[in-house]
C-alpha cells in the first residue's frame, strides 16, 4: 500500500494516482481557509503513535527493572560507584566460562545488571530516549521481545570473544534497539514523515558511531556486546521490515521471532562446543580465585577431575589441578598432577616453578634446587625460577646465596610481591639489620601494610636497638592481626 507524502500515513487500497490522504487534505484546506471553522477533520491514528492508552510503558517498566536490581546492589554492596567482578557475577553477570558451561540464563540476566552509577545511569538515559520511541512504532510485545532477543545477542558475542570477561549492562540491547530502527526505516517499514525520518536515522546513525568510537577509545567498555546486539538489531530489525511490517501479522512476527531464537541458541551451542573444555576449565580457575558465588575448591578439584578423566592429554587442566591440589595443600597429588603435565610439555616453565614449590613444601630441598636449576638453565631470566631457587637456598641456611637469587629476582621483576620480604629475612639472618629494615619498608610499599611484614621489622628495629619503632611495629602488627 501506498503512504502519504505529507504525513506518511497509509493510504486505503486501489487509491491510482493519489500521494495524499485524506487528513492532509482537509488540514490543508483548513489551513488556507476553504473550511469552515467549525468543519470536522477525519480522524486517523498516526502510525508511529502509540495506541496502548497505557500510563506506564514497557521503556517505564525496563527502566524500573534495571533500577530495582541495581539498587539491590548497592544495598548489598559497600560501594555505588563502581561494583566488584564477584559481587556483579553473584548478580547475573554475563561469563562465558560460565554461560557456556550450562548458566545460560546469565546471558539474559546480565543485561539488567550494571556495574555502577555511572554505567546505569548513562545506559538508562540511552534507554528512555531509544526505547520510547521503539515502543511507539513497534508495540509493546514486539518491542519487549525485540529488546530480549537483541539483548541475548550481544551477550552471546562477548562471551564468545572473550570468555573470561564478565561483562553486564544494558547497551548491548539498547544498541540492537538502535540497529533495529534503522532497518525499519531504512526499509520502509514504518511510514514516518520524510522530514521526521532522515532526522532520526542522523540521530541514530551518530548515536551508533560516537558509542562505537568511545568504546574503543576507554578501556572497560564491552564493544564486542555493542557491535552483537547492533548486528542482531538490524538483523530482527529488517526481518520484521520485510515480512512482518503490519501490527495485525502476529503470526508472521512470531516466525521472525522463532527464527532468531534457532540461530542464536544455535550460535550458543556451537560456541559451547568450540570452546569445550577451555572454557569448563575457565570455570574452574573462578572458582579457585573466588569469582563464583560458591567459591568451594572442592567442586573446582572434583571439577578439574572430570575434565581429565575425560581428556588425559589436555595439559590445562593437569596443570589447574595441581595448582588446586597446591592450594588446598594436597602436594603429593599436586605433585603426581606436575609430572604429568611435564611429560606431555618438558618445556612447560609454571608446572616446574610449581613442582619447585611442592618439593619446598614437602622439606625436600635437593629436588627442589634440581627443579629450579634445570629450569634455569632452559630460562636464565625467569625471574619465578630465581627466586624458587632463593627460597631454597635460605631453607638451607645458604642466605648469602639466597640474597643473590632474590636480588636477580627483583632485577628481573621489580614489582615482584614477597620478594623484598624474604630478602629481609636472610639479611636479618646475617645480622645485615639495615638492609634488612630497607628490604622489608620497600616490601610494604609495594604489598601494603602486612602483619607478617610488620612483625619482621619489630624484630629487626629490636635487634639495632630503636625500642621506639619496634614498639611502634608491634603495635601495628597486633592491629592488623586483630583486622584479619
Amino acid at each position: 500500500m501506498a503512504n502519504c507524502i505529507r504525513c506518511g500515513r497509509q493510504l486505503p487500497g486501489l487509491t491510482f494516482g493519489k500521494k495524499i490522504c485524506q487528513w492532509c487534505v482537509r488540514h490543508e484546506a483548513y489551513q488556507r481557509g476553504e473550511l469552515a471553522d467549525d468543519a470536522r477533520q477525519p480522524v486517523m491514528r498516526t502510525p508511529w503513535a502509540s495506541g496502548s492508552g497505557a500510563t506506564i510503558g514497557l521503556t517505564q517498566i525496563i527502566f524500573g527493572i534495571n533500577a530495582a536490581i541495581f539498587l539491590g546492589m548497592a544495598l548489598a554492596g559497600s560501594t555505588i560507584m563502581e561494583f566488584s567482578i564477584p559481587e556483579s557475577i553473584r548478580w547475573g553477570a554475563n561469563v562465558g566460562a560460565l554461560t557456556f558451561s550450562g548458566e545460560w540464563w546469565r546471558l539474559l540476566t546480565n543485561i539488567f545488571v550494571h556495574g555502577g552509577i555511572i554505567h546505569i545511569a548513562f545506559n538508562m538515559w540511552c534507554l528512555w530516549n531509544l526505547g520510547a520511541l521503539c515502543e511507539a512504532l513497534y508495540g509493546r510485545w514486539t518491542y519487549a521481545t525485540v529488546y530480549l532477543i537483541c539483548g541475548v545477542g550481544a551477550s552471546l558475542a562477548s562471551a564468545a570473544w572473550n570468555p573470561y570477561r564478565a561483562s553486564v549492562g544494558a547497551s548491548g540491547a539498547i544498541f540492537g534497539l538502535a540497529g533495529a530502527l534503522i532497518a525499519a526505516f531504512k526499509l520502509g517499514e514504518f511510514s514516518v514523515p520524510r522530514a521526521a525520518l532522515s532526522g532520526t536515522l542522523r540521530s541514530l546513525g551518530a548515536f551508533v558511531v560516537y558509542n562505537l568510537v568511545f568504546g574503543f577509545a576507554l578501556p572497560g567498555i564491552d564493544n564486542t556486546a555493542h557491535i552483537g546486539g547492533l548486528i542482531t538489531g538490524l538483523i530482527v530489525g529488517a526481518l520484521i521490515a520485510l515480512i512482518a511490517p503490519q501490527h495485525d501479522q502476529p503470526l508472521r512476527r512470531v516466525a521472525v521471532f522463532l527464527v532468531m531464537t534457532f540461530a542464536l541458541a544455535a550460535v550458543a551451542v556451537g560456541s559451547a562446543h568450540y570452546r569445550g573444555f577451555p572454557l569448563r576449565l575457565g570455570r574452574a580457575h573462578a572458582g579457585q580465585a573466588g569469582d563464583l558465588p560458591e567459591n568451594d575448591p572442592a567442586q573446582a578439584i572434583a571439577h578439574l577431575q572430570k575434565i581429565v578423566q575425560q581428556r588425559p592429554d589436555f595439559v590445562p587442566a593437569h596443570l589447574a589441578l595441581a595448582q588446586a591440589y597446591f592450594n588446598q595443600a594436597e602436594f603429593a597429588p599436586a605433585e603426581t598432577e606436575l609430572k604429568r603435565v611435564l611429560q606431555l610439555r618438558p618445556q612447560d616453565a609454571d608446572a616446574r616453578i610449581l613442582l619447585g614449590m611442592v618439593y619446598l613444601n614437602q622439606n625436600r630441598p635437593q629436588d627442589a634446587k634440581d627443579t629450579f636449576t634445570q629450569l634455569l638453565t632452559q630460562e636464565p631470566n625467569n625471574a619465578d625460577a630465581h627466586y624458587g631457587l632463593g627460597l631454597t637456598l635460605a631453607t638451607e641456611e645458604n642466605h648469602q646465596g639466597a640474597i643473590e637469587e632474590y636480588k636477580t629476582a627483583v632485577r628481573l621483576k621489580p614489582q615482584f610481591p614477597g620478594v623484598n620480604y624474604n630478602l629481609g629475612l636472610s639479611y636479618a639472618k646475617l645480622n645485615q639489620y639495615d638492609d634488612a629494615i630497607a628490604a622489608f619498608l620497600k616490601e610494604q610499599q609495594g604489598s601494603g601494610d602486612d602483619y607478617e611484614i610488620e612483625t619482621a621489622l619489630a624484630a629487626a628495629y629490636q635487634a639495632k636497638g630503636l625500642a621506639q619503632k619496634s614498639e611502634a611495629a608491634k603495635r601495628k602488627a597486633d592491629q592488623l592481626k586483630q583486622n584479619e
